[in-house]
C-alpha cells in the first residue's frame, strides 16, 4: 500500500451515504488512507479531538449545522479543509472561507473535479507539514540559544569571565562531558543558580 509519498488520512463529513460512497471510490488507498467518516459536525468534531487527519471533507449541508463553522474551528490547525457546497451558494461560501485557507467546490461535481482537489489538499498538506517540521526545528535552535546566553551571563556575572571565556567554557563541557551544548549549558545553570 505505502509508496515513496506518505498516504494521507481523511476524514469525510457527511450525512450522505452517495456522498461518500463516491468519495471513497475515488480516493486510492495508495495515497488516501485511512478515509473515515463522521455523520454530523457533533461527531467530527468528537473524531478530531481523539484523532489527527490530514484532510477535512465536509458535505454541505449537515444534519446538526451547515458546516462551515466546523470548517472555521478547525481552519487554523495543519489540517487542510475542503467544503462541498452547492452551486447556488458557492460564490457566498467561498468568500467567508477562502481568508481562511478553505478550499471549496460546488455540487454537483464531477470524480475528477474532486479527485483533482484532493490531490491539491494532498500536496499543500505535504508542504504545511514540512513547514511545521523546519518551524519546530527553529524554535529548538532558538530554545538553545536562549538557555545557552543564560549560561553565558550567569558565568559572565558569577565567574567574572568575558562572553569568549564563558562560550569557551560551555563548549568545553560539552565536548569533556560528550553531550551537547545545551545540555552542558543546562548543568552550568543548575550549578551556579544553587
Amino acid at each position: 500500500m505505502a509508496t515513496g509519498r506518505d498516504l494521507r488520512s481523511v476524514l469525510i463529513v457527511t450525512g450522505s451515504d452517495k456522498i461518500y460512497d463516491f468519495m471513497v471510490d475515488i480516493l486510492p488507498q495508495k495515497e488516501f488512507y485511512p478515509v473515515s467518516r463522521a455523520s454530523t459536525c457533533g461527531e467530527a468534531r468528537r473524531l478530531l479531538v481523539s484523532q489527527q487527519y490530514d484532510i477535512l471533507v465536509i458535505n454541505t449541508p449537515m444534519p446538526d449545522d451547515f458546516g462551515i463553522d466546523l470548517a472555521l474551528d478547525y481552519a487554523d490547525s495543519p489540517m487542510c479543509i475542503m467544503l462541498m457546497v452547492k452551486d447556488e451558494i458557492y460564490d457566498q461560501v467561498t468568500y467567508q472561507v477562502i481568508d481562511s485557507g478553505i478550499v471549496t467546490i460546488s455540487k454537483p461535481t464531477t470524480k475528477p473535479v474532486v479527485y483533482s482537489s484532493m490531490q491539491l489538499l494532498s500536496a499543500l498538506s505535504a508542504k504545511l507539514k514540512r513547514f511545521e517540521k523546519k518551524n519546530r526545528t527553529l524554535e529548538e535552535k532558538m530554545a538553545d540559544i536562549r538557555i545557552i546566553n543564560h549560561a553565558k551571563w550567569l558565568i559572565i556575572d558569577k565567574k567574572k569571565m568575558t562572553e569568549e571565556e564563558a562560550h569557551h567554557m560551555i563548549e568545553h563541557r560539552a565536548m569533556e562531558r560528550r553531550i551537547t551544548k545545551r545540555e552542558a549549558a543546562r548543568e552550568i545553570i543548575d550549578d551556579l543558580e544553587e
